[in-house]
């Protein structure tokens, strides 16, 4: 079962195999917590204007220190879009191990995603969609949602909740709008964020699949 971050996974076994072995404990923490305070610049003030310089600067350390997490700017910035998505992943999937209810996964899921997407200042969000690298990134895993909401979807037809004869015809439609979200086209046409594009997708599928009580004749 592949979710919204094995794509980040698979990108982030290059990186690892490029650090030098036996890094510490330590260094694995204080990579970590970089990414946490850059991922935070990046997301409200985007990273086209962002040097190296000066998130030396706000982070009060050493270039040696930042290129601990790539060895060039361009890998910083596409780690720090990794780590995004990778976080909102497991915090998103924490919170879909608790659910039971087949419909309210799938709106828990999309809402998770959405709440994820309005951290992201239009700055960042017109800075990932217009670099090559993190609009590969950013499709990668608008592609892994759509293929988790199909999975949630498939789940929740089995568990007797949505209708299956539906069930194809909304997975499709998910992929489509989600397509449409992550080139701006759905935006742009809606006047919608993101991530109130998301949130509006969960209400739309479990409206649309819920299986309706029969009406005695």
């Amino acid at each position: 079962m592949r979710n919204w971050s094995d794509e980040y996974l698979d990108s982030a076994a290059v990186d690892v195999r490029r650090q030098p072995q036996g890094r510490s404990a330590a260094a694995d923490a204080r990579r970590t917590e970089l990414l946490d305070r850059l991922e935070d610049f990046f997301l409200a003030e985007g990273f086209s204007t962002l040097t190296i310089e000066e998130c030396c600067r706000r982070l009060h350390c050493s270039k040696s220190t930042i290129y601990s997490i790539a060895s060039s700017r361009e890998q910083i910035i596409q780690a720090v879009t990794r780590h995004f998505f990778a976080r909102a992943t497991a915090t998103i999937e924490a919170e879909l191990a608790k659910e039971t209810d087949p419909a309210r996964k799938v709106t828990k899921y999309l809402d998770g995603v959405g709440t994820a997407m309005r951290r992201n200042s239009v700055a960042f969000y017109m800075d990932m969609v217009g670099y090559q690298p993190t609009a590969e990134i950013y499709r990668l895993n608008s592609s892994a949602a759509a293929r988790r909401v199909r999975q949630l979807i498939e789940e929740g037809v089995l568990a007797g909740s949505f209708r299956k004869a539906d069930a194809a015809l909304a997975a499709l439609a998910v992929a489509m709008l989600i397509d449409g979200v992550q080139s701006g086209e759905l935006l742009e046409a809606t006047g919608l964020t993101a991530g109130e594009a998301f949130s509006e997708l969960g209400e739309l599928i479990v409206n649309g699949l819920s299986v309706r009580p029969s009406v005695a004749s």
